[in-house]
């Protein structure tokens, strides 16, 4: 038998295995800490190949990631029987009536009564699981834990700040962690929340709520904030750590935006006004957390509205912390993961830091040329995939980008990418056209973090793309690909202790093209999740006008296949 060990190096029993899971309102995902560390995350999407696995509604709270728990416990070899707990990320006895909320749900029961029945549902789920078993951890305590939990070690106390949509009763929590302890400093209730504010701004431009605001926040940077007065008020920050938010008027700021037409310039102002007025109030929430938790040198974030790297680095900038950690699945997929930390805490786990985000499914060397063969693909083993990538992108080719496990939350850090040349100005609009997205969206680059400051200024390391930095003005004209409409770019650090392969791939493009940056952007086109599979990489691949398919140590051109550029 296996025995753990403490802190202070005494046995413990066997090993303590916690699933989490996600699953009320959208992100489906689920997670298995054991013995305190993470060893397998995912997202059902990529399983089921439904972007965001599921639209959030009372409607859909009884689907499970059935898919990606079953592939958790069977990556790490654990038996459902030998689970010491499943951790659900709501607790619906927190909940009350939506209406004693300010909420206009008339179905928000039978959420709620779907949460209630959710160790009937995950027994179904998972035969063999004891319904007992299952812990409800209120939906903002699992955020606060894959922040405060999974952060790296920062020395002293760690705050906390959780900002999205909605929980429970709240849409906040504020909160300090000391010796692996949650103390709640201040939460805000509901109907207050700064993530449903960007929601309806998010519907009222045309685009899809609780899954396009990234494209809202990409938009602000064309437009100017001319509503912000007029905002300052229905949206503000309290004196005891909370908000208020107001209903806004948006059609008497900016006309509605039939969904699949194109955002003009007024709606790009009141994107901008937007941004700008949850950027202060953010900061004002951080400002106060930093106080009221003693001065805090680290603050760490989740929820929905942490995935705004804009507002993240301005945080980083003019905030009071020494350092800012951003859970890089910030999003409700994350809570899969701090439901199975907090519960594991409880349980007398001490969680172990996060050492990446490639915590999903991956394919062995002889798996993936199994899957080549199969698909009759003409394929090279070059001695460095890394090398043979770079120089295709020197040449100005796109290439698909497969390589180890797949990760957890919404960025592509080099697992599941696609990557271009960032000198030529033309590389925007192409990658734009092969992802079937959007003008206006940016793309992003990548660089060794030994010559970041050569290059970029603001948040260091940003090893999850989750800040934006300014590009130092002799180099915008050089990378003008990953340099946005305002002189930015959302930048992801490689560190070749962590990404050795990506660093190699950098290093050699530099030495072909003398610029330390690649573009990198999500390997899927619009709509559709990630790809997560082999299969799936070379179904993009054949659909796609892509130059080099970087599968493992396997390389597949377009020449090969016959296919002009």
């Amino acid at each position: 038998m296996t025995f753990r060990l403490g802190a202070d190096g005494r046995g413990r029993g066997p090993p303590m295995r916690v699933l989490g899971i996600n699953a009320i309102f959208h992100d489906p995902a689920a997670a298995l800490v054991v013995d305190g560390r993470v060893v397998a995350a995912a997202e059902e999407e990529r399983f089921s190949r439904r972007k965001h696995g599921k639209r959030p509604v009372p409607f859909s709270a009884w689907e499970l990631p059935e898919l990606a728990a079953a592939w958790c416990l069977a990556s790490a070899n654990v038996d459902v029987d030998s689970l010491d707990a499943v951790a659900y990320s709501f607790d619906p006895g927190l909940c009350r009536d939506a209406a004693d909320l300010g909420l206009a749900d008339p179905w928000d029961w039978l959420r709620v009564d779907y949460a209630r029945r959710a160790p009937q549902f995950l027994a179904a789920a998972l035969p063999g699981l004891d319904p007992d078993k299952v812990r409800f951890v209120p939906h903002h305590v699992a955020h606060a834990a894959s922040a405060g939990l999974a952060a790296p070690p920062a020395g002293d106390d760690t705050a906390v700040l959780v900002l999205d949509g909605r929980g429970e009763v709240a849409s906040h929590l504020a909160g300090v962690y000391r010796d692996g302890r949650l103390t709640p400093l201040h939460s805000q209730q509901l109907p207050h929340s700064l993530g449903l504010l960007y929601e309806d701004l998010t519907r009222h431009l045309g685009f899809l709520h609780s899954s396009d605001e990234y494209k809202v926040m990409a938009l602000a940077s064309y437009g100017t904030p001319k509503h912000l007065d007029a905002l300052r008020e229905p949206v503000r920050a309290t004196d005891d750590g909370g908000f208020r938010v107001e209903p806004v008027d948006w059609a008497s700021l900016a006309k509605e935006v039939a969904p699949g037409t194109e955002p003009g310039e007024e709606h790009a102002d009141l994107a901008a006004s937007v941004q700008r007025r949850l950027e202060e109030v953010v900061l004002d929430l951080a400002r106060w957390l930093h106080g009221a938790s003693g001065g805090a040198g680290t603050l760490a974030m989740a929820g929905g509205v942490a995935l705004n790297c804009v507002a993240n680095a301005r945080i980083a900038a003019e905030g009071p912390y020494r350092d800012v950690w951003v859970q890089p699945a910030a999003g409700d997929a994350g809570t899969a993961l701090g439901a199975a930390l907090h519960v594991a805490g409880e349980l007398g786990d001490r969680s172990a830091p996060m050492t990446g985000a490639d915590l999903g499914r991956g394919w062995s060397d002889e798996e993936l040329e199994a899957e080549l063969r199969r698909a009759a693909l003409p394929y090279t083993r070059p001695a460095s995939i890394a090398a043979e990538a770079a120089r295709v992108l020197a040449d100005n080719g796109i290439v698909a980008w497969y390589q180890g496990r797949s990760e957890y939350g919404p960025r592509a850090l080099g697992h599941r990418s696609l990557l271009a040349h960032p000198g030529d100005r033309d590389t925007t609009r192409r990658m734009n056209d092969v992802k079937g997205r959007e003008q206006f969206r940016p793309i992003a680059p990548m660089v060794r973090a030994e010559r970041f400051a050569d290059l970029f200024e603001g948040t260091y390391p940003s090893p999850y793309m989750l800040f934006v930095h300014r590009v130092k003005p002799a180099w915008r004209d050089r990378i003008p690909a990953v340099t946005h409409v305002d002189g930015t770019a959302r930048v992801q650090t490689v560190h070749p202790e962590t990404e050795p392969l990506v660093a190699e791939l950098l290093a050699e493009f530099e030495r072909r093209t003398g610029l330390p940056v690649v573009v990198n952007t999500s390997l899927n086109t619009a709509g559709r999740p990630m790809v997560d599979t082999p299969r799936e990489a070379m179904e993009l691949f054949g659909s796609a006008p892509v130059d080099l398919l970087a599968l493992g140590p396997f390389a597949v051109h377009r020449r090969a296949l016959g296919g002009a550029r």
